[in-house]
């Protein structure tokens, strides 16, 4: 078998460390061997305390974002202060209103990472206007969009043609993508239903409330 760029190598092993797929490379590997690694990998079983299930969820949770624990508890602090919804719930959609997650969503990157890099080397738009910072929330009727100039690089061709979205999750709801375009406009607020996320939001809650 070929070996994996050590990039790849890594997500794959975290990705077997907190039961999901970081990357549609990743889920083909867990595909094929979802358990350990070691002759133990199929056979280990541990019960976990309370604590380390609430952790391993934020844990989760935060690597599908790509974002550091500093970022994670600025979100959860302003989930919590919100006056309407579940905080953890509040939590989901905040997240999902990142620039680089929708950049994710709307399948002009195939992975967390590729979009975060596509935003701070400045090839994404919002509004027309050149944005930068992967935190940046965009606000529903708001346009993401390459720009023209970057439209000509591979790997926004092979995007335009389709390439990720056949990888990615569904397109969501509260997005309306034109990706020969390489546009998408968020449509409305996202809801926690519709985010393509595995995650236990309230365990996330009850770990930061501890």
């Amino acid at each position: 078998m070929p070996k994996t760029p050590l990039r790849s190598r890594r997500t794959v092993k975290a990705s077997r460390a907190l039961g999901i797929a970081l990357t549609p490379k990743a889920q083909k590997y867990l595909d094929r061997r979802p358990y350990g690694p070691g002759q133990h990998g199929r056979t280990r079983r541990r019960t976990d305390s309370d604590y380390a299930v609430r952790l391993k969820e934020k844990q989760r949770l935060r690597a599908q974002y790509g974002i550091r624990e500093a970022q994670m508890l600025r979100y959860y602090e302003e989930a919590k202060r919100m006056h309407e919804g579940l905080t953890g719930e509040n939590l989901v959609e905040l997240l999902e209103s990142r620039l680089d997650a929708l950049v994710l969503r709307a399948g002009f990157a195939r992975t967390i990472a590729q979009a975060r890099q596509f935003v701070v080397h400045r090839h994404i738009l919002v509004n027309g206007k050149r944005v930068d910072r992967p935190s940046f929330r965009v606000k529903p009727g708001q346009m993401i969009h390459v720009h023209e100039r970057s439209e000509v690089f591979e790997p926004f061709q092979v995007a335009a043609a389709g390439t990720h979205q056949d990888a990615l999750p569904t397109v969501p709801g509260y997005l309306t993508v034109e990706i020969e375009k390489l546009q998408a406009t968020l449509s409305r607020k996202p809801k926690r239903e519709e985010v393509p996320v595995t995650c236990e939001e309230q365990l996330v809650v009850e770990f930061y409330a501890r």
